[in-house]
């Protein structure tokens, strides 16, 4: 999509300070971080959310899930929580499939 920032970051128009990327997969810390440490994994392939993966989209999940973790031990977040928003209602702000890693400090339950 034309105007979505992050097919626009995972293209390269936009800079981003980067942790990982390869043909599918994209990492990147977070510009507005809610933890110490912070960063989102998405897709580089455009999916709006979370219901709106395809059956065929079901390993590329498990592939962001785990890049997550790897990045996460990479980076020295051994405990961490995985957030995935789905519409705006939900906290959902760019309409691009994201998952935040945040970790850094005790994180509280329940999140909002």
């Amino acid at each position: 999509m034309d105007d979505c920032i992050f097919c626009k970051i995972s293209r390269g128009d936009i800079p981003a300070n980067k942790l990982y990327e390869d043909d599918e997969v994209l990492a990147f810390w977070d510009l507005n971080p809610q933890a110490p440490k912070h960063f989102l994994i998405i897709p580089k392939k455009h999916v709006v959310g979370p219901a709106d993966l395809a059956r065929e989209d079901e390993p590329l999940m498990g592939r962001l899930t785990r890049k997550a973790s790897e990045l996460a031990d990479k980076h020295g977040i051994p405990d961490f929580r995985l957030v995935m928003n789905n519409g705006a209602k939900a906290g959902q702000s760019v309409f691009h499939l994201h998952m935040h890693v945040l970790g850094g400090r005790p994180l509280s339950w329940p999140p909002g």
